[in-house]
């Protein structure tokens, strides 16, 4: 299901703007064009295009028309949207208001709504999928290598290469376009060499064509055309040329770019709601899973971790999810399997060879992005060989990862077999109930509030290094004659008897449990 904020948020500030949210959670089902001479309007489901209007009292009589009509919500023109009675009229009705850019047509507009639609409506099927969106990419890539008759690539703002012209043969230009169509992605060292050249800076600023110049190991001039949408800078187009082209000719390319920025809008939208489905999916079999009702996940071959990830402070969920999928995709992970679920991220990897995606591979990442970025932690629960097993194996991810954070266990990436002592510990001494405390612990704790003494501490320390008191007193702050004198009065005020091991270890949790509750 898509809502008509989900649109908005998939398409991105360059064309829209969510004035009055409404019903929010009201689906799209399609896209209906509204005539001011025609009575009709959109009905349930409806997203209401309100073409042709010419002032704020037409676009109030259609508000009020789809309100009752239960449409899912109206796009206006930026002017009308933000006239007070228009969005006084959407407020009254709790009808979604979203605003239109005026530097899009609105053929366009329905065209870019309704591959989103179709995308949202079966995420699954080739026919609602970006296929279509690819092959016109490729259709405009040997349209502008007909315009300035060199090769032509078209990336995204990531440096990902999205379509490449076909008509010139690869043996015929440089050896970095190759390696660039080949990899599907700008060589890491050409990158390297832009970016010390302020290429990426002028890219994401500028409007302008321009060109770059020759470099080192047979890089030859290039033509760069940045491909905008309301400001928002969405990629570019690179054509290998031997030196500055035409002012006919850049125009003519600038003309191509304004039409790709409509496609890369729809190509990044249609992307945006597989990706909201892949994690509402995801999310639902790590909650719970159920035979009766399985839920399409593509999971890698089994066995499989849930790993439950840590971002250094300063994010919040949704920053954390979309942190961690860039850095997995920058990292060889073509298709990361991540989900936020009550607060947490969470990844889903498998365990087995030392690939993107794997558990060897996750541990490696964190604890080299540890180093740069303290409190990038991960914490993997056990094994899952059934998709039954995962929301157990995510309940271990979090237990584990909560020691993490407080430094009860040994980050920044660990696995449950790596720290079943300090769990079993932690679950022992959750379990018990500090209101009724009782034996020698509570004595002592009771001494130590009414006569302001550290006897407490004191056995703690000893239990923590048996046969050592020289640590023991070490730890404290003590010399070594001064630990025995309070031991020996800790004898005195409680019965202990520190030679048997289960009292020694129930010392411990009960210990283990007072500081847990402070």
């Amino acid at each position: 299901m898509i809502t008509a904020p989900d649109l908005v948020v998939a398409v991105g500030p360059a064309l829209f703007e969510t004035v009055v949210t409404g019903h929010g959670d009201t689906e799209v089902r399609d896209v209906f064009l509204a005539d001011p001479q025609e009575p009709a309007t959109g009905g349930p489901g409806d997203l209401v295009l309100g073409l042709g209007l010419r002032n704020a009292e037409e676009a109030v009589e259609l508000l009020e028309r789809c309100a009752a009509g239960n449409a899912s919500g109206v796009v206006l023109r930026t002017g009308l949207a933000q006239e007070p009675a228009v969005v006084a009229t959407a407020e009254r009705w709790l009808l979604t208001l979203v605003a239109l850019q005026p530097t899009v047509t609105w053929a366009h507009v329905v065209w870019l709504l309704r591959g989103v639609i179709d995308r949202a409506a079966a995420p699954d099927s080739p026919a609602a999928g970006d296929a279509g969106v690819h092959q016109e990419l490729f259709a405009l890539a040997d349209a502008a290598a007909a315009i300035v008759d060199a090769p032509v690539t078209i990336e995204d703002n990531q440096s990902r290469v999205l379509a490449y012209s076909s008509q010139q043969d690869l043996s015929d230009t440089d050896p970095t376009r190759v390696s660039t169509i080949v990899g599907r992605r700008v060589p890491a060292e050409v990158i390297a060499h832009f970016r010390a050249r302020g290429i990426f800076r002028r890219l994401a600023r500028s409007s302008e064509p321009f060109l770059v110049p020759d470099g080192p190991n047979g890089i030859r001039p290039r033509l760069v055309v940045p491909v905008r949408a309301g400001g928002e800078w969405l990629g570019s187009i690179w054509a290998v040329v031997d030196g500055p082209v035409s002012q006919e000719v850049t125009e003519e390319l600038s003309n191509a770019a304004s039409v790709l920025a409509l496609h890369l809008l729809r190509l990044r939208a249609q992307a945006d709601v597989a990706r909201r489905s892949a994690i509402d999916r995801l999310r639902t079999v790590l909650r719970q899973f159920s035979p009766e009702a399985p839920v399409e996940v593509r999971l890698p071959s089994p066995p499989w971790r849930v790993v439950a990830l840590n971002s250094p402070d300063g994010y919040d969920v949704p920053q954390q999810l979309d942190l961690w999928e860039s850095l997995g995709r920058r990292q060889g992970w073509s298709e990361p399997l991540l989900a936020d679920l009550d607060g947490t991220v969470f990844a889903v990897v498998s365990d087995g060879e030392a690939v993107p995606g794997s558990w060897r591979w996750l541990r490696k990442l964190v604890g080299d992005q540890a180093k740069d970025n303290p409190g990038t932690a991960a914490a993997a629960g056990g094994r899952a060989r059934y998709p039954a097993d995962l929301p157990s194996s995510r309940a271990e991810a979090v237990e584990l990862l909560n020691l993490v954070r407080r430094g009860v266990a040994r980050g920044p990436a660990l696995r449950v077999e790596q720290a079943w002592h300090v769990l079993t510990v932690h679950r022992a001494v959750t379990s018990l109930d500090t209101t009724k405390m009782d034996g020698p612990l509570a004595t002592l704790l009771r001494h130590d509030i009414e006569n302001d003494t550290a006897f407490v501490d004191t056995l703690e320390a000893w239990l923590n290094h048996p046969g050592q008191p020289q640590q023991a007193a070490k730890d404290l702050h003590l010399h070594t004659n001064t630990l025995r004198h309070r031991m020996k009065r800790i004898g005195e005020i409680a019965r202990l008897d520190l030679s048997d091991p289960r009292e020694r270890l129930a010392l411990q949790l009960q210990i283990a449990s007072v500081r847990t509750e402070h």
